[in-house]
């Protein structure tokens, strides 16, 4: 039988930041019921940390260095390519969108059924950047004090999710439907209203700062220089970890408005619900603010299904993509997915399997070049192209014993490093993706006029 799909989609959950994890940073009972409900995958991954690239990739089902979109600037993304959307609207699916799009192209362009309050990205985007020379954002330190009450600060994701539980109560179709439902919190700023702000303290800080070996790293260090994370203060930080958390028990509050919804309306039956984020947050990890990093606070993203096509009470270990997650909507629909797309059916992934590798990408603002992960088993590599002429380390964990990522076991393990190399390989040759990739970026930045490069800053 074929079923319906909803996913909500937050932009910017770091899911160590939750109550379903191993340490409860962050109060979602709502998360942990659908946890109940259905499947948790432990190890889901985003295709780049970063908005346009993650969506772009999730919305064409294909790895961002085969869509050329590998940055928050919107010049020359100029090639609409096939969307989930489209693929299955034209196999008989209702396909719904709400809310952000922030993808290659705008949303009336996506081919889905129906888009409802879209949010594209306004045209240049964010001008900065280039990697050589990787600029400063300037004024960027002034974020930091962006935390707070704001009586108004879900007002527009609560109107996202009313449109959709609008939807969910007038919809009469025949069809199967597949809804996506795209929120903005807890991206920063970390503002919050007073009932969600009060539900926390000032009482957390970042556990790993700027001494550890791995926030020595040159990548490291770059991002801290770009977004004048040194100016940061220990108030500041403390408060925008208490928004942050105050923001994702808001995020579990929708997520419990729509799971009463499909129940309400007779959907819960036939319908899937999945829950996860565009990418993580590092939230002052190694002294680190925001995505733009492989590492797992920024990499990770929380990954929960319920419904008929997911398994009751289950753990998934072995690491998963949210490209997984976009075939799942055509398992569920019983629909055929375009056979160059990347990803499966996350219903059909082993609990643990040691083999399976999941790969990600970064070649946005704030680092100086290109960068690529493997994650395969226990283990990582993040594979670093060497930057303006500077040697640049790449690093090797073990996630089973070194959660935090604190001890590269690059020089201890070399067999496990060229194994992941090898799997890296079989995706891409890192040194001919980056001279592409840099060429691409070359061609933005001329693209601009002088006035998009100094005002379209983000």
């Amino acid at each position: 039988m074929k079923q319906n799909m909803i996913l909500l989609i937050s932009d910017e959950h770091n899911p160590f930041f939750s109550s379903f994890g191993a340490n409860c940073k962050a109060n979602t009972p709502n998360m942990e019921k659908l946890c109940g409900q259905g499947t948790l995958f432990e190890n889901c991954y985003t295709p780049s940390p970063l908005c346009l690239p993650a969506r772009s990739a999730f919305m064409a089902g294909q790895y961002v260095h085969n869509i050329n979109t590998y940055n928050n600037c919107a010049a020359l993304l100029d090639t609409v390519y096939p969307s989930y959307g489209k693929a299955l609207d034209e196999q008989g699916v209702h396909t719904v969108y709400i809310g952000k799009t922030d993808v290659y192209a705008d949303g009336e362009k996506l081919g889905f059924s129906e888009m409802i309050l879209a949010k594209n990205r306004r045209y240049p985007g964010d001008v900065n950047f280039p990697h050589n020379p990787m600029p400063v954002r300037k004024g960027a330190s002034e974020r930091a004090s962006m935390s707070g009450i704001k009586e108004d600060a879900f007002k527009s994701d609560e109107k996202l999710v009313d449109a959709a539980i609008q939807w969910l109560e007038k919809y009469s179709g025949d069809k199967p439907f597949v809804m996506t439902v795209c929120i903005g919190n807890p991206h920063f700023p970390q503002y919050a209203t007073k009932e969600y702000w009060d539900m926390y303290g000032q009482d957390m800080m970042p556990e790993y700062g700027t001494d550890c070996a791995t926030a020595k790293h040159p990548y490291m260090a770059a991002v801290r220089e770009h977004f004048e994370c040194g100016k940061f203060t220990p108030e500041q930080a403390k408060n925008l970890i208490r928004g942050y958390r105050a923001d994702i028990s808001f995020v579990d509050h929708q997520l419990g408005r729509l799971m009463e919804k499909v129940s309400a309306c007779g959907y819960k039956d036939n319908t899937n619900i999945i829950y996860t984020s565009d990418h993580g947050d590092m939230m002052g990890k190694f002294g680190m603010w925001w995505k733009c990093s492989l590492l797992e606070d920024s990499v990770r993203v929380p990954c929960i299904a319920a419904g008929p096509l997911f398994d009751k009470g289950k753990t998934i270990k072995t690491p998963v993509s949210l490209l997984d997650v976009q075939a799942s909507m055509f398992a569920a629909t019983q629909t055929a997915r375009p056979k160059d797309w990347a990803g499966e059916n996350l219903a059909a992934i082993p609990a643990d399997d040691k083999n399976r590798t999941v790969f990600s990408e970064y070649h946005g603002h704030g680092e100086p070049g290109c960068s690529f992960m493997i994650r395969k088993g226990d283990y990582k590599l993040i594979y670093y192209k060497s930057a303006n002429n500077v040697e640049t380390p790449h690093l090797l964990f073990n996630l089973k014993n070194d959660p935090n990522e604190l001890d590269n076991l690059l020089e201890k393990e070399p067999q496990k490093a060229a194994e992941l190399i090898t799997e890296l390989q079989k995706i891409c040759d890192p040194v001919k993706q980056s001279q592409k990739i840099e060429t691409f970026i070359a061609r933005q930045w001329e693209s601009l006029g002088p006035e998009d490069r100094a005002s379209g800053a983000e």
